[in-house]
């Protein structure tokens, strides 16, 4: 298995488009699984389109399911910030995605994107893992 780390500059984003560096990690494989990580407390992965207003959809839903205000038991940071630490149980830390001949097997309107919601970090880790056919 091949593995590597690449840090993301999210700055106050709450989805950075990774479906690039996931492509460019896989191009020069054959056939396996690739799974994406992101090994923090108050971010996730998710598979949607972009660029389609999806993604102010899904940030009007975060908002109202997780409202930034002060009634989260997880209260150091901005206001609101216990919120960030529970999204991670709906949208997931990690994604595997098949990959044919070097080259992702996600549908037309598919990319992999980055959602953090935490405006205290603007840094970001992503592991990438290539498991061979």
């Amino acid at each position: 298995m091949r593995s590597e780390v690449i840090e993301l500059h999210t700055g106050t984003r709450r989805f950075t488009d990774v479906t690039q560096s996931l492509n460019d990690f896989c191009s020069s494989e054959g056939d396996g699984l690739v799974h994406a990580f992101v090994p923090h407390a108050t971010a996730g992965l998710a598979i949607m389109e972009t660029g389609s207003g999806s993604e102010a959809d899904l940030s009007g839903v975060l908002d109202e399911v997780f409202p930034r205000d002060d009634r989260w038991s997880h209260s150091h940071g901005s206001s609101g910030h216990g919120a960030d630490h529970v999204i991670p149980a709906f949208v997931a830390p990690s994604i595997t995605v098949p990959v044919i001949g070097g080259r992702l097997q996600l549908g037309t309107w598919q990319s992999l994107v980055l959602v953090d919601t935490n405006v205290d970090n603007p840094t970001r880790k992503l592991r990438l893992s290539f498991l061979p056919a």
